[in-house]
């Protein structure tokens, strides 16, 4: 029996210590801690509006159900293998949106995933791709988004299932698949390939979509950009990689021109959510548009998972 009660006890000792060791270690500061902002200069709001165009925020936060994609109020339902994740409120409301939040607290929430009130943001949320763009465009982005009509009304609370809707899991999440690194240039490419870079990578989060993801809603990485199950389950997203069912016989010219006009080689036209995506994308420069399609031209072959077949 005192055999028993120590093992009992060692056993309780190894598992508070346990979690005690996954709260101090999934701490917001400890896993994500913020980046150094620095004295920024005066904000560029047109550069701020493109990002806002290259993000496309007004795709997940404008309210649902109204024409004007500037009113962010939010509301709109993110299926997921998890549950339903509910876009918040990003208008300038101070009650119901960001408008009581200071620079440091929209780069934080962009970089790191962290809330002004300290917690987790879902990976929903693309972070792990805005984490690219520097502090001082994303105050741009801010004070363009400052700019635009507040909105009241909050939208409704995630619901997703146990035990995923403990926000602190999220930092158990974030330690094994979120990279806090910012955008740094690679000297040995092309000043355009690594604007393309940037700008696939990092504001138009295309691997978010475009990527097959494990068991934990992460993206695997041995086939980004390969294609897979909409993150949503509403069909398949084609890979863009230089695969033959990718971009693998599209020239540069070809995958700008689609960017801009939703129009592919074939003259056919792209529908659904990349539709929206286009509308953001061609707000763009001409350049920035070839840019981006130097950096998918130069992405290697992969295949993507098998895609089902019809019935």
């Amino acid at each position: 029996m005192l055999l028993l009660r120590r093992l009992l006890v060692t056993l309780v000792a190894l598992a508070v210590l346990g979690l005690a060791g996954f709260y101090v270690l999934t701490d917001p500061r400890v896993v994500s801690p913020a980046p150094e902002i620095g004295a920024l200069p005066a904000p560029d709001i047109e550069n701020g509006k493109l990002l806002f165009a290259a993000g496309g925020c007004s795709s997940c936060h404008a309210t649902p159900g109204q024409d004007d994609k500037l009113k962010l109020g939010g509301g709109l339902g993110l299926g997921s293998p998890f549950g339903t994740f509910h876009a918040p409120n990003i208008s300038p409301h101070t009650r119901d949106g960001i408008g009581n939040w200071g620079v440091k607290d929209f780069v934080d929430a962009m970089a790191t995933g962290v809330s002004p009130a300290g917690q987790h943001y879902y990976p929903a949320f693309p972070y792990t791709s805005y984490r690219l763009i520097p502090p001082k465009a994303l105050a741009d982005l801010f004070a363009y988004i400052r700019t635009l009509a507040p909105v009241e009304g909050k939208a409704a609370p995630h619901e997703l299932r146990f035990p995923f809707n403990i926000r602190r899991v999220v930092g158990g999440w974030k330690l094994l698949f979120f990279d806090g690194a910012s955008f740094k240039p690679d000297p040995g490419k092309s000043e355009e390939w690594n604007r393309g870079f940037y700008l696939v990578n990092g504001p138009g989060h295309c691997a978010e979509c475009h990527s097959s993801r494990n068991a934990l809603g992460a993206i695997v990485q041995a086939t980004r950009f390969a294609g897979g199950p909409d993150p949503e389950g509403k069909g398949w997203v084609p890979n863009i990689t230089q695969a033959e069912d990718g971009l693998g016989k599209w020239s540069k010219e070809e995958i700008a021109e689609l960017l801009k006009t939703g129009f592919t080689p074939s003259f056919d036209s792209v529908g659904g959510s990349m539709a929206a995506v286009v509308r953001n994308i061609a707000q763009l420069s001409d350049a920035d548009r070839l840019a981006m399609a130097e950096y998918l031209k130069s992405l290697p072959a992969v295949q993507g998972p098998a895609k089902p077949s019809a019935h």
